[in-house]
């Protein structure tokens, strides 16, 4: 292979400056109507809501004092509007009554603005002499801004103060205060934190002088080849887990025989992160310090989860995303309580919360404040204890992890690491990827770039331009903002360009999947993988009719594959017009087809019927109009189903997922389902069944990858033909 070509370092991080700006401006953007809450009525919060950007119908349920001092809020449905889900925003009531919050897009890690609804309506007039009531401050009208620490079922939890965009610790109390007690919601916000340390790696990166370079980032950008790998290097290995396949094996050996690089490429289902263990272990055995870190909080937890039965001494920094004791047992904000270390937090802590549980019992004004001046003292004492007790539980882990953006955090300031290894390195924007890795001398990078990179939001709005400016093409900034690098872009991850720069000599394969029938494995693994991914023994026959409870022999549950083809013209797309209006493209895309929702609801009837349980049903789609239609359809009549948009179900699985693709047009126009990496997330989340749903005569004509995708349903699926005066 010809040597790769350099690219110029600082030019590079100039470059991911100017397109990283770009992207923030389109996510703040995308937030406007958060800065304008006086005027977002509630038909605008529900849209919100349905497309993944909001959480409504909401009260504060409970506080406490969090990592760093901060205020964590637990916000649960308002039981008032449980009791009747078609009126409310809420999912109704649980058996045991406690209610649910309805079907929202809040995830662990976003930065979110809690309102109150009231706030919002429409000022009589005097109202505003009210306003010194509560010292006049904004911070009352527009909300308070926190981060999501956690997300359940019934509850969302808020860190507020400084692990926010804007909110300020002093204001952070009353703040929070004076959300108890009435009707609230929640909007995403741009997360100013995550752009802010990439923005600073970067321009880190562009001011390092050469000699400043390890031999990673020589190797990273071209200047010049990873060393050979000897296998031999790394000797006899002792596996530990016996189960490993010989993929597997092999992608370890390569990864410990590396100097600088290697990427392990995980096609869906084939033990990816069984793998890492097994590889963070036989480091360990090696008497190396590991930073593990993935772009979000799930990734993480997920290896910590697997890492943590190995009792190896492992600190997990952040919120972890669930409660469960093997994550959370590991997780700095525990063992800051936890552990001997956390001795001289504890009472600090203590006093704090008992502070916060007086405001409440008290109205007297001057009283408040004198509480909140004792608390304010009170916080700082506690980061002064916290930050030796942190420094204490670091200095003894041999393994740390933490998201990508995480590991711009102070606790990791001055620890040294012999291998970084970044998990879903395919979904991470490069400059994400450099937080943790410019000081690393060896990396190790996880993902499958055949799946869907990160959204890039300016990426979209760009294509929907029509007649898109020539300045904004690659020459340069519209303002002459000095030279930009042709050829870059945010889309291109890491993995990406070093594949491309090195080629798959750099690179091993996992081979062997352990989730889906060999019928559904065979399209994605003919198309995208060379045919070299193949259905393990245990799962390559399995259907729905051998579920490990009940389930009827019928027409569905002994077909591993359906396709429902809509063909004809009687289940036409249609388009959105709400009163969002522009705004809404920012939101997510809102085609919708309501023909093609009757029969997957009918489908996942006849599932239903036939024994399978709801909680093994998952139904995707690529838009979020389409989710909306299909939350009306589905969720009250299948409370335990899992919707979603194919984006939202990446990393995930369920033993029978229906995919509506919603488009269905005279002009056979696909949009971005034409993005096979995005169909290859949709067909390889199910373990027994699969079934699609969609016109092939639209489908077919989009791209030839979904020409060969509608000619191996044809051949190869249950091929169905719905008749649309049957369903309605």
């Amino acid at each position: 292979m010809a040597p790769p070509t350099p690219i110029s370092i600082p030019l590079f991080a100039q470059t991911q400056q100017q397109l990283l700006l770009k992207e923030h401006e389109v996510e703040k953007a995308s937030s406007a109507l958060a800065s304008t809450a006086a005027s977002v009525s509630a038909s605008t919060r529900r849209t919100l809501q349905a497309t993944g950007y909001a959480l409504t119908g909401i009260v504060l349920a409970n506080c406490r004092t969090g990592m760093g001092g901060r205020t964590v809020g637990e916000f649960t449905a308002d039981a008032a509007l449980s009791s009747s889900s078609q009126k409310s925003d809420t999912a109704g009531e649980d058996s045991d009554g406690r209610p649910r919050l309805g079907a929202h897009g809040i995830r662990v890690g976003d930065v979110v603005r809690v309102s109150d609804i009231a706030s919002g309506a429409a000022k009589k007039p005097g109202k505003d002499k009210d306003k010194d009531k509560h010292g006049g401050k904004a911070a009352e009208v527009k909300g308070v801004e926190g981060v999501v620490t956690r997300v359940g079922e019934r509850s969302v939890w808020v860190a507020f103060g400084n692990g926010g965009s804007a909110a300020r610790p002093k204001d952070e109390d009353e703040g929070v205060e004076e959300l108890w007690g009435k009707k609230l919601w929640m909007i995403k916000l741009a997360n100013d934190v995550t752009y802010r340390r990439m923005n600073q790696t970067m321009e880190k990166m562009e001011k390092m002088s050469e000699s400043e370079y390890t031999y990673f980032m020589k190797v990273a950008f071209g200047h010049t080849s990873p060393s050979t790998v000897d296998l031999d290097s790394v000797g006899s290995i002792e596996f530990i887990e016996p189960s490993l396949n010989d993929s597997q094996k092999e992608a370890i050996r390569f990864a410990l025989a590396s100097r600088e690089i290697a990427l392990i490429h995980g096609p869906p289902g084939t033990g990816k992160t069984h793998t890492l263990i097994e590889l963070i272990l036989q480091m360990l055995r090696r008497n190396l310090r590991v930073l593990v870190c993935g772009p979000s909080n799930i990734s993480v937890d997920n290896i910590v989860e697997r890492l943590a039965p190995h009792k190896v001494p492992i600190v997990r920094i952040g919120h972890p995303a669930r409660l469960l004791p093997s994550v959370l047992d590991h997780s700095l904000e525990v063992l800051t309580q936890t552990s001997e270390a956390a001795e001289i937090v504890r009472d600090v802590r203590k006093e704090i919360d008992e502070k916060q549980a007086s405001i409440r019992k008290t109205r007297n004004g001057r009283e408040r404040r004198a509480i909140y001046g004792d608390i304010k003292e009170l916080r700082k004492e506690f980061r002064e204890r916290e930050s030796k007790c942190v420094d204490n539980l670091m200095r003894e882990s041999k393994v740390v992890l933490a998201t990508l953006h995480g590991a711009g955090g102070h606790q990791l300031k001055n620890q040294k690491f012999d291998v970084v290894i970044i998990d879903e390195a395919s979904q991470a924007l490069e400059a994400q990827c450099w937080i943790p890795l410019l000081s690393a001398s060896k990396v190790i990078l996880a993902g499958d770039h055949l799946q869907l990179p990160p959204t890039i939001k300016s990426s979209i709005e760009k294509s929907a331009t029509k007649n898109p400016s020539k300045a904004e093409e690659t020459k340069g900034d519209a303002d002459g903002e000095g030279k930009v690098l042709k050829g870059i872009s945010l889309e291109t991850t890491l993995f990406d360009r070093l594949l491309s720069l090195h080629g798959p000599g750099i690179k091993r394969m996992l081979t062997i999947q352990y989730r889906m029938h060999e019928k559904i494995n065979k399209f994605p693994s003919d198309e995208l993988y060379e045919s070299k991914l193949v259905a393990a023994e245990p799962v390559k026959a399995r259907l729905l009719k051998d579920l490990p409870y009940d389930v009827e022999d019928t027409d569905d549950t002994r077909e591993p594959l359906v396709f429902w083809d809509t063909q004809g013209g009687d289940f036409p797309e249609k388009t959105e017009n709400d009163d969002i209006g522009k705004k809404e493209a920012l939101l997510g895309e809102s085609k919708s087809n309501e023909m093609e929702a009757l029969v997957v609801a009918r489908h996942v009837g006849n599932l239903v019927q036939a024994g399978v349980k709801p909680d093994d049903i998952a139904v995707v789609t690529p838009y979020n109009g389409q989710l909306a239609v299909l939350s009306n359809a589905l969720r009250e009549r299948f409370p335990g189903i899992e919707l979603g948009s194919v984006d939202g179900f990446q990393g995930r699985e369920k033993e029978a997922v229906v995919v509506s693709l919603v488009r269905s047009n005279e002009e056979r126009e696909v949009g971005f389902l034409g993005e096979k990496r995005r169909l290859n997330v949709a067909m390889t989340r199910p373990k027994r069944h699969l079934c699609i749903c969609g016109d092939s005569e639209t489908i077919s004509r989009g791209s030839r990858f979904l020409k060969h995708w509608m000619d191996f349903l044809e051949e190869n699926a249950d091929l169905r033909y719905p008749d649309a005066g049957d369903l309605m």
